[in-house]
């Protein structure tokens, strides 16, 4: 009697065992309110990395310090140190960097012509 008993617990342990258990139904209770509008928007362009920096002598014994960036459409230009960059953009490569207020620069790598508010026109190189 034991043993029937014993064995037909078993029997039904072995059965219970083989049910499977339901999965928990995942409800977002916080759904993000522009997921549709971050979806739809046009990808983001990182900037340009950076090609170098070079400061400059001009011929008035001044410096221009200037950050060339990668595609030849974007330069940062600073007078001293310490200054906040000025950044001039190009609206294609070989032409020249301009941003408001009268900036102004031509040239490549080596020496530059840099016409800044205030100031006449330079010629300046490495």
């Amino acid at each position: 009697m034991k043993r029937t008993l014993f064995l037909s617990a078993a029997a039904a342990l072995i059965a219970l065992s083989a049910c499977s258990k339901p999965q928990p139904e995942v409800v977002d209770t916080n759904p993000d309110p522009m997921a549709a509008e971050l979806a739809n928007r046009p990808p983001v362009e990182l900037p340009p990395a950076i090609k170098g920096d070079k400061t400059f002598r001009c011929k008035d014994n001044s410096l221009a310090l200037v950050t060339f960036f990668q595609g030849d459409k974007q330069v940062s230009v600073r007078l001293k140190d310490g200054d906040t960059p000025t950044v001039l953009r190009a609206p294609e490569a070989g032409q020249p960097y301009t941003a408001e207020g009268g900036w102004s620069l031509t040239g490549d790598e080596s020496n530059i012509t840099l016409e800044s508010p205030g100031k006449p026109s330079r010629s300046c190189h490495l």
